[in-house]
């Protein structure tokens, strides 16, 4: 149970009385009556055949109040689109599948790629944003939830608390951020966080004079790499979403640029969190948390560049000095929550995370300032949508074809 202590500039939605699931269910198949509710899975077809998604699937299959669920699917041929429409067959639920690497839509990304309008990666970026041009076609969920595919400690309550700050018609919440606990395995987890988002940010403030409102409002989030978030359907329309492994940062960033920060929101979604883990990955940079660090710091220079911030060779090195001796603090920090909780900390691995990350931030600066035309977002649905007016009946078809091909109804 946590405690009601609002930290930052947007506001925290605790967990203060653990009320159960099925009040919590009955309160939004009311709100569901005036704002349709909506359920964006982004997956690869892999975790279908893991331990995760199937746990996942029989707990979604109880929720009342969803109107939509949209599974975007990667890395799968045509057999094993078949076989993920036979997965999500028990899905009470409306749901679509949308088959990334099938033909049609094949056909209109490279459609789009001619236009210089389509994703320029594959990953957990470009299925979303297919994902949620679809959902602006379907125009059939008002409000809609996202959530990682490889969640192994998934229950109904985490969609529930996870969607409700946005579905409540009493609220003005336009986005919400999912956080929680990542403590498993008798360990602590989220090093990325712990260890490179929070100490660069504090690191950033320290070194740059520039007005800090951006890095205050990063540093009100508890746990800014959540793949978890909720949100209006209006906020879709002129998002830009990073094809890299900052899409988290880079969504959190859009948020800020365009809604107020009385509009957004966090909530503790889960008392216990497990997934999927990414390799450190120390000896390739192109893999693992090493490639995610590198991403991730790009996104934070990008986004404070756009506010006028001058970086140079300089400030990288500057840079890396302050976030190393906040970092280490920071492992001093958490290595005395540890023992007094009973867990266990590998000081020599956590220290070893802090100095990748320390010379990942002067990787990435060196990238920033080496690639200054770099354009990593994908366009906004809204300039695609100009440039190609009937794109989303286009995407809308394209999935119904796929769905009646080879589901046989």
């Amino acid at each position: 149970m946590t405690d009601f202590y609002q930290n930052g500039i947007i506001t925290t939605l605790h967990n203060l009385t653990n009320r159960h699931i099925s009040d919590l269910e009955n309160d939004l198949v009311q709100f569901s009556q005036e704002r349709p509710l909506g359920l964006l899975l982004p997956s690869l077809y892999s975790e279908l055949e893991g331990d995760a998604m199937p746990n996942i699937l029989k707990h979604i299959k109880t929720v009342p109040y969803l109107s939509e669920i949209v599974i975007g699917l990667d890395r799968a041929d045509e057999s094993q689109y078949k076989k993920a429409l036979e997965f999500f067959e028990p899905l009470p639920q409306h749901h679509r599948i949308l088959w990334n690497d099938g033909p049609r839509l094949k056909a209109i990304d490279a459609e789009l790629a001619e236009l210089g309008l389509a994703p320029k990666e594959m990953g957990k970026g470009r299925n979303v944003w297919y994902c949620m041009g679809y959902i602006l076609a379907s125009n059939k969920s008002k409000a809609i939830a996202l959530h990682d595919c490889d969640i192994l400690t998934y229950t109904s309550e985490l969609l529930a608390r996870l969607i409700y700050p946005v579905a409540n018609p009493m609220y003005n919440y336009r986005f919400c951020k999912g956080y929680y606990a990542r403590v498993a395995g008798g360990k602590l987890n989220g090093r990325v966080s712990r260890l490179l988002i929070t100490p660069l940010i504090r690191a950033l403030k320290m070194v740059l004079d520039d007005n800090h409102r951006y890095l205050d409002y990063m540093d009100s989030y508890r746990y800014p790499l959540a793949g978890e978030f909720s949100f209006h359907r209006d906020v879709l329309t002129d998002i830009l979403i990073p094809s890299d492994w900052g899409l988290e940062i880079g969504v959190l960033s859009e948020m800020h640029r365009n809604h107020a920060n009385s509009r957004l929101c966090q909530v503790d979604i889960a008392h216990t969190y497990d997934h999927k883990h990414q390799d450190l990955s120390l000896e390739d940079v192109q893999q693992g948390l090493s490639k995610m660090s590198i991403d991730i710091a790009k996104s934070l220079f990008r986004k404070l560049a756009t506010q006028g911030t001058e970086f140079s060779p300089y400030t990288f090195r500057t840079l890396k000095a302050s976030y190393l001796r906040i970092a280490l603090d920071f492992v001093e920090t958490y290595k005395n929550d540890a023992i007094m909780n009973g867990l266990s900390f590998d000081i020599h691995k956590e220290e070893k995370s802090v100095e990748m990350f320390a010379k990942n931030i002067v990787d990435a600066g060196q990238m920033f300032l080496d690639n200054p035309m770099e354009t990593p977002f994908i366009p906004s649905w809204n300039r695609v949508k100009s440039a190609v007016p009937d794109i989303f009946e286009r995407i809308y078809d394209a999935v119904e074809q796929d769905y009646q091909e080879f589901s046989g109804k």
